[in-house]
C-alpha cells in the first residue's frame, strides 16, 4: 500500500502584542470607538487601557509608530473565532473523486460509469477518470485514450477538463471539473414542467449509481489500487 506523505498544518499566525508586551516608547492611538486619539507614549495608553478596563492592543505594527488599539482583546478573539467559523460554514468542500475503468469494459458499463462520473460532478466534486491496466493490456494505451475521450465527450454538457488524458505508470488518467455555469443551465431546464414520470426501472438504475458515487474513493485517501496483484500472473 502506498502511503503519501502528510502535509504538516499551516502554523497559526502570531498574535498580536498586548499591554505590557507592546515595548515600542509610543504608539498611535485609537480608542474603543475606531475613534483616533493622536500619537501618545506607550506608558500613557497603558494607564488609559487600565482605567477604562480594556486591553491595549498592537494593531499595524510595521506603521511608525505602530497602531494600538483600546479593546476587549479576549471578546474580539471570540468574535474573530465565531466568524471564522461561520465563513467555514459556507465553504464548499471540493473533493477529486475517483471513477475506476479497465480496458475490457462493455458499453453498459461504461455508461454506469459515466452516470455515476455525472453524479460527483453535480455534486460539485472534481472527477478523476481513470483506466486501469494490467499485464499487457499496457501496450495497448489507444484503448484507455478512446474510452476516457468517450466519457468526457458524454459530461461535456456539465464539465471542463482540468487535465487532460495522460498515462501515469500502469494507470491512464484525466481529471474533471464541475462547470457551473453549464450546471446552472441544466437544473433549470430539470426544473421545467415535465408530461411523464420516469419509469421504475429507471429509478432503481438512479439508485445504484447514487451508491457507486458514494463509493467513489477519494483521490489523496491511502487506498490499495485494485487488481495491482494481478498484474504480475498476467505478464
Amino acid at each position: 500500500m502506498r502511503r503519501r506523505p502528510k502535509v504538516p498544518p499551516r502554523p497559526a499566525p502570531p498574535e498580536p502584542r498586548i499591554n505590557e508586551r507592546i515595548r515600542v516608547p509610543e504608539v498611535r492611538l485609537i480608542d474603543e470607538e475606531g475613534r483616533q486619539i493622536g500619537i501618545v507614549k506607550t506608558s500613557e495608553a497603558l494607564a488609559m487601557a487600565r482605567q477604562r478596563d480594556v486591553d491595549l492592543v498592537e494593531v499595524a505594527a510595521q506603521a511608525n509608530p505602530p497602531v494600538a488599539r483600546l479593546m476587549d482583546f479576549g471578546r474580539f478573539k471570540y468574535e474573530q473565532s465565531k466568524k471564522e467559523r461561520e465563513a467555514r460554514k459556507h465553504q464548499v468542500n471540493v473533493q477529486l473523486r475517483e471513477v475506476r475503468m479497465k480496458p475490457k469494459i462493455d458499453d453498459h458499463d461504461i455508461d454506469f460509469k459515466t452516470r455515476t462520473a455525472a453524479k460527483l460532478l453535480k455534486e460539485g466534486d472534481k472527477v478523476k477518470i481513470t483506466v486501469m491496466f494490467r499485464g499487457r493490456e499496457i501496450t495497448h494505451p489507444q484503448i484507455g485514450k478512446a474510452l476516457i475521450d468517450r466519457v468526457i465527450k458524454s459530461l461535456e454538457h456539465i464539465a471542463t477538463v482540468e487535465k487532460e488524458a495522460a498515462l501515469e505508470g500502469r494507470h491512464m488518467t484525466a481529471i474533471l471539473a464541475p462547470d457551473k455555469r453549464k450546471l446552472a443551465a441544466l437544473a433549470k431546464a430539470a426544473s421545467a414542467p415535465s408530461s411523464a414520470g420516469a419509469p421504475a426501472k429507471a429509478d432503481e438504475e438512479d439508485e445504484e449509481v447514487a451508491k457507486a458515487a458514494a463509493a467513489a474513493p477519494v483521490v489523496g485517501d491511502d487506498l490499495p489500487d485494485e487488481d495491482d496483484d494481478e498484474d504480475a500472473d498476467e505478464e
